[in-house]
């Protein structure tokens, strides 16, 4: 179990991306938690304990983005080091040079590769970068 006792929050506001997710993740002992817009994520992360890692949608209901909330997530002191991989369907030539001068931990594209996924995200905790252009942009 790769990822067992890591505690790793989901901000991803598809129902069917959130259950896959939580399906690979749970099966190598992470503890999951889900935020599903956005909006409430700063409320909630400031309300919850400490996490490994955050899992953020690039691209969320409401006119909200990933890149908006990683800056709010980072203005939080206890998260400004918590490691943030964007997973994300958003092309990779634009999403990941965003993503790298933002300073995020990693991309991941959609749709994720079930086999692997588990394994990137326990590096991006281990403080490695991913960056993964999934194999429809290879």
């Amino acid at each position: 179990m790769t990822l067992k006792g890591k505690h790793i929050l989901i901000v991803e506001d598809n129902l069917q991306n959130r259950v896959v997710f939580q399906m690979c993740l749970m099966r190598e002992g992470a503890l999951i938690e889900f935020e599903r817009w956005g909006r409430d994520t700063l409320f909630r992360l400031k309300t919850m304990r400490l996490v490994d890692l955050i899992v953020l949608d690039l691209m969320l209901a409401d006119g909200i983005t990933g890149f908006e909330l990683f800056d709010e997530i980072r203005a939080i002191p206890e998260f400004a080091a918590t490691p943030i991989v964007a997973v994300s369907a958003m092309d990779p030539s634009i999403a990941i040079p965003k993503t790298r001068a933002q300073g995020f931990g990693g991309f991941i594209a959609k749709p994720i590769d079930t086999q692997i996924f588990a394994k990137q995200l326990t590096s991006i905790i281990e403080g490695e970068s991913v960056w993964y252009t999934g194999e429809q942009y290879a």
